[in-house]
């Protein structure tokens, strides 16, 4: 067994091409927990992973049933053959086709089968389970990996990795219902609306420190289908009282339209004309209702006599059934099988992988919401409940882990000052955790004076007089007045339109309602949206960026019936920012001198894919780049890729209009270029600095023979599992969080590189989580103090917020860039999501119903898109 070895001595600058790892030293140090538990011993001794191939006796599968099925069918054989042709030794199983063991089973040269009869639902089923070993896995390079001693990369030890991930799920699986490396239970589960349900469990996953090995366990929520009726579950989707209210309102429209809830559910089907249940899955739906789709029958009593009959009518012929609902269309499955909605019942334990609606995000939002505290203690109990160490496999695996939390060393950075305009009475202060307010500020340079603007209401005049919109105006005049920010036009133009109504025709009149003199164009459209409705701000949006070419600033329409001063300051920052001002800065200490010392480039970037269904749509690619000195101005570029690629194509067209933005604008080229990349997986690091870099380089060659800025380049990861708690009540925040600046570069990071996990941001709810920097290359011979600083202070100029940021702002912006594409193309009809979600597409099969179009996958080119010229080098994104 491998126990940790001590730490390999490290600089603390940064290596020019991320090897070696750095630590920080500034700071108020304090120890605090992690939701980690450091694994005392682990394997030394190789593990060996077999190939698996679960087949049918007779035949094969034309595809592998669900995961959970197949696990049980493995684990059937596990129990029978253990003691026998195992020699007692444990197998843990991914559910596809690869499985590992502690010790050799069987050679690569034979195949081990092992004969199954499976009761599933009371249908016994027999299968052949072959083993052949495939590799032997060897976990030595674990230490090596972690010890920062050899040549060894992520990708080398994902193998060892993915046994102990199975070692351990392979126990949570008898307790909880597991989809990867999450678990969950019922037991603590919520109704949400659409026939879903949400459930509590938790994350486990094995994951390299420094010099030692931890499991990181973590809370987690998902939405799950509600078992039971169908009917009630559409009936629940559709909002109605009971089924008798679908006659007229499940059209096949409608079911297409419910592509996500249906594709690819697993049903149980059954009625008095059959024994037992069927369970079959969902492929589509019939095109007409029962009562209409017809199929040629040959009637067992009169043989040799086929006849065209209705769904409806079979089931009233063959099994005395008359459908209750034969209005409704049917559902499709194996073999173009139909079958009526009335008699289908949703099997238990599937996970809805849609998208939800607005209704159902809020509901997860609350439900997800736990205290650090309450965090904490649940992940305590689990480990405590679950006893892992004590487990026979895990055992027999070779791990050995107490169920505690790992503490490890934390420092607080103090914040920067921040400062606003000399005019105002707080001109350089420094904020108190993370947060401040506009009171005695004004923006620091406010863009040019609004004269040219119009109000643009889309909401009924019976619902929102001219009186109050008024009102509203002299409170936002009042308000940008006192932040410093002038709008010389005091009454502008208020344009009523219907938000069903021809959106760009309505923002055209409001345009057309502002008087302008020659050769100007309006600075400013307010628009008064009825609610959060994403169409419509979609479409005044999509309108504004591709042909009005107009700034467009919108809200809810509940902020006019009582205009607040505060509310009316944070549009301030927005339409300051928006115009070409600058709301605050960081003042001229160390981090603005080392920005100033050598003119530097901030960049960022952000992947956003189709959501679920639009496979064939294309994924969007977000580069941001800074215009000033300060790092207070971005413009935005945005690239077109083929659907759900990672790599972004045609960035060094992107890096060379950005330098070029930089040079026009602060009057210097770019000396540094510090590039904060979101949207890549650990084991993508080497490939995408790898490429990114030479596209970064090369666009500078392209300008200037001999052109070489120093460049930084960082990963920045927001979706992880890693929490930490304060050890005292005294040492967070007053909701149990870390309080901005607490930094963690020790213990838990990742071997070999520099890499530190940062809370820069006060969280308004539920526990705190921080972002993962890593530095993956550094021109610059920044210390780990020098970036980690940096990284930390830029956090407080995001353009629009009194308070510092949870993400370093320019991929903070590349993020709103990236939500803005989806008004962008709103004409394309795509929905993205955020590029670490999973999507798939509609479901659909031979003689279904299906929804979207066929548009073949990676069609689309990748090209820059262009905005309106007017905004193009703009903030218009906030």
């Amino acid at each position: 067994m491998s126990q940790r070895s001590s730490s390999v001595q490290r600089p603390d600058t940064l290596a020019a091409h991320g090897g070696g790892k750095a630590y920080g030293t500034q700071g108020q140090r304090k120890r605090v927990f992690a939701n980690y538990v450091e694994i005392k011993k682990y394997p030394e001794e190789a593990i060996y992973q077999y190939d698996v191939v679960v087949r049918p006796e007779r035949g094969e599968f034309k595809k592998l049933p669900p995961p959970a099925y197949m696990r049980s069918v493995f684990d059937a054989a596990m129990v029978e053959y253990r003691q026998s042709k195992l020699s007692g030794i444990p197998m843990v199983y991914d559910s596809r086709k690869i499985a590992y063991a502690p010790k050799r089973i069987c050679g690569s040269q034979e195949w081990l089968d092992l004969d199954i009869s499976f009761n599933d639902d009371g249908n016994t089923e027999k299968y052949v389970i072959r083993l052949r070993e495939a590799a032997v896995v060897n976990t030595s390079i674990l230490t090596e990996f972690m010890t920062g001693r050899g040549n060894v990369s992520m990708g080398d030890i994902q193998a060892a990795i993915n046994a102990l991930d199975l070692a351990i799920g392979s126990v949570l699986h008898l307790e909880m219902v597991g989809f990867n490396r999450s678990f969950f239970t019922r037991a603590q589960s919520q109704r949400t609306s659409g026939g879903l349900e949400l459930w509590s469990g938790f994350s486990f996953s094995i994951r390299p420190g420094v010099d030692r090995l931890y499991l990181n366990v973590n809370t987690a929520v998902t939405a799950m289908y509600t078992a039971g009726s169908l009917l009630e579950a559409l009936t629940s989707i559709m909002n109605l009282k009971d089924a008798s209210q679908l006659r007229g309102k499940l059209t096949v429209q409608t079911l297409r339209e419910m592509g996500t809830f249906l594709r690819g559910l697993i049903m149980f089907v059954g009625h008095r004309g059959i024994k037992g249940r069927r369970k079959f899955a969902v492929r589509g739906t019939t095109s007409k209702s029962l009562d209409v789709e017809s199929f040629d029958w040959e009637d067992p009593d009169r043989p040799g006599k086929p006849e065209s009959i209705t769904v409806a009518q079979y089931y009233q012929r063959r099994y005395n059934i008359k459908l209750s609902y034969p209005f409704l269309p049917g559902l499709v499955g194996r073999k173009n099988s139909v079958f009526p909605i009335e008699f289908c019942q949703i099997a238990e334990n599937q996970r809805y992988r849609g998208h939800l609606d607005e209704r159902q995000t809020a509901d997860m939002v609350k439900f997800a919401c736990q205290s650090p505290i309450s965090n904490m203690e649940r992940i305590r109990k689990v480990l405590t409940q679950t006893n892992l160490g004590g487990q026979a496999v895990v055992k027999a695996f070779g791990l050995s882990l107490p169920n505690e939390l790992a503490q490890v060393e934390a420092r607080v950075l103090p914040p920067p000052t921040v400062d606003y305009a000399n005019a105002s009475r707080d001109r350089s202060f420094v904020p108190h955790n993370g947060v401040w307010n506009m009171m005695g500020k004004m923006v620091l340079k406010p863009g040019p004076s609004l004269a040219y603007w119009a109000v643009l209401v889309l909401v009924n005049r019976q619902y929102m007089s001219d009186t109050s919109v008024r009102n509203f105006v002299t409170t936002l005049i009042s308000a940008c007045k006192q932040s410093g920010y002038t709008i010389n036009t005091s009454q502008p133009p208020i344009v009523y339109g219907s938000p069903h109504g021809d959106i760009p025709r309505e923002m055209m009149l409001a345009c057309k309602s502002i008087p302008l003199p020659p050769k100007t164009s309006p600075q400013l459209l307010l628009v008064i949206l009825p609610s959060t409705n994403t169409q419509v701000y979609q479409s005044v949006k999509n309108y504004a960026y591709t042909t009005l070419g107009v700034h467009t600033q919108c809200m809810q329409s509940k902020h006019v019936q009582r205009p607040s001063m505060q509310y009316c300051a944070n549009l301030c920052l927005k339409i300051n920012a928006k115009l070409g001002g600058v709301n605050q800065r960081l003042s001229a200490g160390h981090m603005s001198k080392l920005l100033r010392k050598k003119p530097t480039l901030f960049l960022g970037c952000d992947v956003t894919h189709p959501g679920p269904g639009e496979q064939h749509k294309p994924s969007i690619a977000s580069v941001v780049g800074s215009t000033d000195l300060d790092g207070t101005r971005y413009a935005a570029t945005l690239i077109q890729l083929p659907s759900r690629q990672e790599m972004v194509d045609r960035l060094q067209e992107a890096f060379v209009r950005h330098l070029k933005l930089f040079y026009k604008a602060a009057g210097a080229k770019p000396l540094r270029i510090i590039f904060y990349r979101d949207g890549v997986s650990e084991t993508q690091f080497a490939q995408v600095r790898d490429r990114e870099l030479i596209e970064l380089q090369r666009a500078c060659a392209s300008l200037q023979q001999g052109y070489k800025p120093e460049i930084t380049f960082l990963a920045v990861l927001k979706r992880h599992n890693t929490r930490f708690f304060p050890m005292n009540r005294g040492d967070g925040d007053k909701n149990g969080n870390m309080i901005p600046g607490t930094i963690i570069d020790r213990s838990i990071t990742m071997p070999g590189i520099t890499d530190f996990y940062l809370f820069a941001h006060a969280a308004i709810q539920g526990t705190s989580r921080p972002t993962h920097y890593y530095v993956l290359h550094d021109d610059a011979n920044f210390t780990a103090d020098d970036i980690q600083q940096l990284t930390y202070h830029l956090c407080y100029t995001y353009a629009i917020c009194t308070r510092s940021v949870s993400l370093v702002p320019p991929v903070y912006y590349a993020h709103r860039v990236a939500d803005r594409a989806r008004c962008h193309l709103v004409d394309m009809g795509v929905g993205f999501e955020e590029a670490t979600e999973s999507s798939s597409g509609h479901y659909g099969g031979v003689g279904t119903t299906i929804g979207g179009r066929s548009t073949a996958p990676g069609s689309v080119a990748a090209k820059i898109i262009k905005i309106n010229n007017s905004l193009d080098e703009s903030m218009y994104f906030m």
